[in-house]
């Protein structure tokens, strides 16, 4: 598909989007509801929320997971919590993963197809500045490990990734593998714990991710002076 009728595309569903919102009252309820109970950061609420649609709860779960992915900055990881305290830690992890990956690649064909200009009137300028400077140095690799990091906007990440000149199919694997730890560790520990321990976890889980980050970032580093140094070498003996 050209970029051109993409972008077309992508401004006719949203324009639909907007028009459904603003004409249909309980479409228009149900999205206040939804960014009120995310935006309380209280899992017991959002867990209410989900069940309170009866056989419909899956179905409201994974759409509530993509306008979290799609509208910054609503805390995703409050979904993975609930999903795994309504159906259980594996059956709430494959609902977890895979509406997160469908919210990952709305963001980033939104990207793809408006530009920058308007992403950042959409997602905000301050959420793709965060994390432009690690896609500059690092490419495919900032997917990966931004993925593995709760603290990361995970919208920004997706958006950012349409602006450049990545494929789909290599953003869409990144996010997948980088995503998978998270969503099973949230679903394991959410199926377990309740109420204010989760908090605690969380907390503990950040501190393990910003670890395994430096631990990353410390083998890119000494990877490229690696390389660096192999050319310097390789300069010097061709002088020779």
């Amino acid at each position: 598909m050209k970029k051109k009728h993409l972008k077309w595309y992508v401004l006719l569903a949203l324009i639909l989007l907007c028009a459904v919102y603003l004409a249909v009252p309980p479409v228009n309820a149900y999205v206040n509801q939804a960014a009120a109970v995310l935006g309380s950061a209280d899992v017991e609420k959002v867990v209410e929320f989900i069940r309170s649609y009866g056989a419909y709860a899956a179905v409201i779960s994974f759409a509530l997971m993509v306008f979290s992915s799609v509208v910054a900055p609503l805390p995703a990881f409050l979904i993975t919590f609930s999903n795994a305290a309504i159906f259980g830690w594996w059956q709430g992890a494959i609902l977890s993963w895979s509406s997160a990956m469908a919210g990952a690649a709305l963001c980033f064909f939104i990207a793809r197809a408006l530009g920058r200009d308007t992403v950042e009137k959409y997602a905000g300028r301050g959420a793709l500045a965060s994390v432009e400077g690690y896609f500059k140095k690092y490419g495919r690799n900032t997917i990966l490990i931004c993925r593995l990091l709760p603290f990361v906007s995970f919208d920004a990440v997706s958006y950012f990734a349409g602006l450049t000149p990545i494929g789909f199919g290599a953003f869409f694997l990144a996010t997948g593998v980088g995503q998978l730890p998270a969503t099973i560790v949230y679903s394991y520990v959410g199926g377990m714990l309740t109420g204010g321990v989760k908090y605690f976890v969380t907390a503990l889980l950040c501190i393990f991710s910003l670890s395994l980050l430096v631990m990353i970032l410390k083998g890119l580093y000494n990877d490229r002076q690696a390389k660096k140094a192999g050319a310097s070498r390789g300069g010097e003996d061709t002088h020779e």
